[in-house]
């Protein structure tokens, strides 16, 4: 909490609660920050934030009001030195690193997480998280409001690194603009997210920002495989890591596979060293490799993050093995693009024995022109495939499946648009040693259909199917 005048000066003494930019969230006391987004200006809803409690507004409007009106000329950017101010966010109270990339964010961040112990917070995905605090969050990385929220709260909890997730959208909408990062990491990049960015240059350029906000003395650690690596080099500032199969720093030599665990050979300053994990699949090699450089970065022994490797849990959602002692896998993963396809597909048919079973949809509102490429994917890389609703929002659910095989020969598929039911088909149809890999979901807790979000997990409907 905070007075007004010690935000604005010559302004009233008057109790700031809390700093707010969604004016159903406002409560008495709290300062509502009108911000401009793509389609919504919060200018438009002064009236309920005054109705609900705000002490006071911030717009770059001519208004007004029976209570205190602060103009600026972005309230944009009025949010983040505001944000700063209100939670006393100093810089060098952490080490933060941000990861970015089409698919592994939320793995590698909570590797670095596990790596690191109770000392690190997490911001992703997964929600909020550190020793004694495990909530869920709205957005992968947050607005301003909630992100500065979050470092205070991780900071009274004793963390001194935080790890998080900076999604491309993220940059887009200039959530992160004048946060320094003590390592920047960057997984992967394939066409993802073109709703939001339009091109895949656009894409690159907010991928970009993290590296070219890494501090001098800071590590940019990038993926020497990656199809974009070079562009990503140029860009990066601090100290550049690699990781990767081709030569690099921390080199990939060779690994071994199994249905339960991965071994593996890196090499590092011309050393070798052996590492056992639970982590499965070849994608999870790469984001364990992120995260060992990371601890690197920060000055830990190799020897020492090696023996921390067992403390890392496997992420919920992500190539989860979901044991009811039945005769068969159950894999629970949140494959949604292609990439993640073709990475989790080179996996299971490494390691399967019997059939591949796939439950899966595509979300509704976006990137159809993927549809047809990540279906032919999937029905290639099956032995039967239940194609079902993900999140369809305004579409057609058929329409949407439609898309998905409309690029294919293959007739080795069936259409149940509930998806409960289609999970509970796989699942009735499925054999000793069959693989059930129910994709797209992970571990959500909804639905989205149309403008609502309905309660729903897949995890709930595997449990429910065997208790």
């Amino acid at each position: 909490m905070k007075k007004l005048n010690e935000l604005y000066k010559g302004y009233p003494n008057i109790l700031i609660n809390d700093i707010k930019t969604n004016s159903k969230e406002v409560i008495n006391c709290d300062l509502f920050v009108c911000i401009k987004g793509i389609t919504t200006d919060r200018n438009d809803f002064i009236e309920e934030a005054v109705k609900n409690g705000a002490s006071a507004i911030v717009t770059n409007k001519d208004i007004s009001l029976d209570i205190p009106v602060i103009k600026v000329k972005d309230p944009n950017k009025e949010l983040i030195r505001l944000c700063i101010k209100f939670y006393d966010f100093k810089q060098d109270d952490f080490k933060i690193i941000g990861v970015t990339g089409t698919n592994g964010k939320t793995t590698v961040a909570s590797i670095i997480k596990d790596l690191i112990g109770g000392t690190c917070g997490y911001i992703g995905t997964n929600g909020l998280l550190s020793k004694n605090i495990n909530e869920s969050i709205k957005n992968t990385t947050p607005d301003a409001d909630r992100l500065y929220k979050y470092f205070k709260r991780l900071k009274d909890d004793n963390c001194n690194v935080i790890s998080m997730e900076t999604s491309s959208e993220a940059f887009f909408r200039n959530r992160l603009n004048g946060l320094k990062f003590d390592i920047g990491i960057v997984t992967n990049v394939t066409e993802d997210h073109l709703n939001v960015h339009k091109t895949i240059k656009n894409y690159l350029n907010c991928k970009k920002k993290l590296v070219k906000n890494v501090k001098e003395n800071g590590y940019s650690i990038l993926n020497v495989d990656d199809k974009y690596f070079n562009e990503f080099k140029k860009e990066a500032k601090g100290n550049i890591l690699t990781y990767g199969k081709k030569e690099s720093d921390l080199q990939i030599i060779d690994f071994k596979e199994y249905i339960n665990k991965t071994n593996i050979t890196l090499k590092y300053k011309n050393k070798l060293y052996k590492i056992d994990t639970l982590l499965l699949g070849e994608y999870n090699i790469y984001n364990l490799c992120a995260g060992v450089l990371s601890l690197l970065a920060l000055n830990y022994n190799i020897k020492d993050i090696i023996k921390r490797v067992k403390n890392i849990k496997i992420p919920s959602g992500r190539c989860e093995f979901i044991n009811f002692d039945q005769d068969y896998n159950i894999i629970l993963d949140y494959a949604h693009t292609t990439d993640a396809f073709i990475k989790i597909y080179n996996f299971l048919n490494k390691v399967k024995k019997g059939r591949i079973i796939t439950v899966t949809g595509s979300a509704g509102g976006r990137e159809k022109e993927k549809r047809s490429i990540m279906g032919k994917v999937i029905l290639n890389n099956s032995d039967y495939v239940i194609f079902t609703m993900d999140d369809p929002r305004y579409e057609d659910v058929n329409d949407i499946i439609n898309d998905l095989i409309s690029k294919s020969n293959n007739t080795n598929f069936e259409r149940i648009i509930n998806r409960e039911e289609a999970i509970k088909k796989a699942l009735s149809i499925a054999k000793r040693d069959d693989i059930v890999l129910i994709a797209g979901k992970g571990r959500d807790n909804y639905m989205a259909i149309k403008n609502k979000y309905i309660e729903y997990s897949d995890y709930k409907v595997i449990s429910n199917y065997f208790i």
